[in-house]
């Protein structure tokens, strides 16, 4: 029954909304409200969502109508909703797809029924440099090579446009998947990935072919793609995130496809091949020789006649890449990503130039089914136990504060005692200060994987840690991304990168893999107490908490050391003073 006090919503005039979570219709509440809401903050009892226009245009995008979301927030709110929100409910819903680009005749037009609408955005300074002339009263033609910028240009007016211009076939490659592994083992898509598949194809019509799938690490994004690239037929670039997703991507290929190795090519800093299956990564894309040159390898996106281009974790996706992106608006094109999270709130450009949402599974909803482990996350707040550098944390400036409070060294006592409580898992302890993770390797005697390690050095690393024959791996950022580690099922971050929520669900999904016995995965997340770590960790965890993850919080209690007696030389030796 709508609006009842015993309902866990407050739905505010202002597009915020209030859930609490000690309601026993929280979990329903969060999972409606994450179609069409972004979560704000999330604190122990109140956690605060925005409805905003690009969360509503994504809602658009896969279907849903105003009065669905209008009837999920009078289910579950406690009061009558604020008129004005219904209204731009209504307002920013109904403006997606009031405007369409189509094709005819090898040109390209922006049409719209509503005339005086057309006339408004013509005249936008931001959309007028991209528009010829005027053909009908509902008809733009613009500029054919500008369809990216357009775009763009139109959900920065308020007006995401509907792209209906089709796309270039590509040249045909044949991908059938295998009903078994090279390994024997049956293989077949999920109904899960199958139904994404399904809402990225659409049949090959013009309404699908470019979009962005979410689903969390471990569930199987890639395999998703694999769907894509067999429904597709067509010769596909693959752009990754670095040189061993590369590789974890054609033995992917190769072992779930009937691809050979001939048909797949590595387009890298050590090899440039070029195939009907490419697979480069974003750091050889965005190479120049100084910041004045050219990108000299951006003439990739043209040198295949490629009918599909896949984005693997979009979210990350460098500026430099999106402006290419912005020029081959004629190939389908593939977002993949746990998170639609940018840290530079640039959501909107991958809604533009790769797409909108089209598909998207809450990670409990695949927990409880037993497509990814089930994970308890804690966050362990450690206290200064040095009065000198609580000292030097308080004279600090603010960004060298933080780097002070994530390298505590009383974090390394609480590390050695979850490594010890954890013994026969496999652990894996990630960071970001280098000279921190050396004091770790050097500390518990675990093989240490940064930047600076070789790429031979670090796939013998990770097979020696898959096999188990060594129990715990530190690792930095580097392995915040496509490391496929599917036995990992216990995390300890002992720092990380302020308050980035995308790099925090990376990391959970490094452990989230299904496990063949106990199903669970352990989240560990250390801080130091009372300092802007601690606050910077709120805001990482905003992302998971709205996947329904919560963190449980300890208070550590250390020993604090014996203060050392001043010394004094006596005969050349340094002797104690005291008693």
């Amino acid at each position: 029954m709508p609006y009842s006090p015993e309902n866990p919503l407050i739905v505010q005039s202002d597009r915020t909304v209030l859930l609490e979570t000690n309601n026993e219709q929280f979990e329903s509440a969060r999972d409606a409200l994450s179609i069409f809401a972004e979560l704000v903050k999330s604190p122990e009892h109140i956690h605060t969502y925005r409805v905003s226009p690009l969360s509503l245009w994504n809602a658009a995008a896969l279907g849903y109508e105003p009065a669905m979301i209008k009837e999920q927030l009078r289910k579950y709110s406690k009061y009558p909703l604020p008129d004005n929100l219904l209204t731009e409910i209504d307002e920013f819903m109904r403006r997606y797809g009031r405007l369409k680009l189509i094709a005819e005749n090898d040109e390209l037009f922006l049409v719209s029924d509503d005339e005086a609408l057309l006339e408004e955005v013509s005249r936008q300074r931001k959309v007028e440099p991209f528009l010829i002339n005027r053909v009908t009263s509902k008809r733009f033609r613009v500029v054919k090579d500008q369809r990216g910028f357009i775009k763009h240009a139109l959900i920065q007016v308020g007006y995401p446009v509907e792209d209906l211009a089709g796309y270039v076939e590509g040249e045909s490659l044949e991908v059938e998947l295998r009903d078994e592994t090279q390994d024997g083992e049956k293989f077949a898509l999920r109904e899960y990935q199958k139904e994404a598949v399904d809402a990225f194809w659409a049949g090959g019509t013009v309404r699908g072919g470019s979009g962005a799938i979410v689903l969390p690490c471990g569930a199987g994004k890639t395999i998703v793609a694999l769907g894509a690239m067999a429904a597709i037929g067509a010769e596909t670039l693959i752009l990754t995130t670095n040189i061993t997703a590369l590789r974890q991507w054609r033995d992917e290929l190769v072992d779930k496809t009937h691809l050979s190795e001939e048909d797949i090519g590595e387009y890298s800093g050590a090899c440039k091949e070029i195939k009907p299956v490419t697979i480069t990564t974003y750091q050889i894309l965005t190479y120049r020789k100084s910041k004045e040159s050219e990108f000299i390898h951006f003439d990739l996106f043209n040198e295949g006649n490629w009918g599909l281009v896949i984005y693997d974790e979009v979210h990350l996706l460098p500026a430099p890449v999106f402006r290419a992106v912005a020029n081959i608006q004629s190939r389908r094109r593939l977002g993949l990503t746990a998170t639609l999270v940018r840290e530079d709130g640039k959501e909107e450009e991958v809604f533009s130039l790769i797409g909108p949402k089209k598909y998207d599974v809450p990670w409990r909803v695949l927990e409880k089914q037993g497509f990814i482990a089930t994970a308890e996350c804690s966050e362990l707040r450690v206290p200064f136990i040095d009065e000198d550098l609580r000292l030097e944390y308080a004279l600090a400036e603010q960004r060298q504060k933080y780097k002070i409070a994530a390298t505590n060294r009383a974090k390394l006592d609480v590390l050695e005692d979850l490594i010890e409580k954890h013994e026969g898992d496999q652990i894996m302890v990630i960071g970001q200060y280098l000279d921190q993770l050396d004091d770790i390797a050097e500390r518990t005697g675990a093989p240490l994987i940064t930047g600076r390690t070789p790429q031979d050095e670090r796939e013998v690393l990770y097979e020696q840690f898959r096999t188990g024959e060594v129990p715990v791996l530190v690792v930095s950022k580097v392995a915040n991304f496509a490391v496929d580690l599917p036995d990992a099922n216990v995390a300890i971050q002992v720092s990380g990168t302020f308050g980035s929520r995308q790099e925090e669900a990376q990391r959970l999904g490094r452990i989230l893999r299904p496990k063949e016995d106990a199903n669970n995965a352990y989240f560990y997340s250390v801080v130091t107490r009372d300092t802007n770590e601690q606050d910077y960790a709120n805001k990482r965890q905003l992302f998971l908490t709205e996947q329904g993850y919560r963190y449980s919080i300890e208070m550590i209690e250390l020993d604090k050391p014996e203060p050392v007696a001043p010394t004094r030389r006596v005969s050349g030796e340094e002797k104690q003073t005291g008693s």
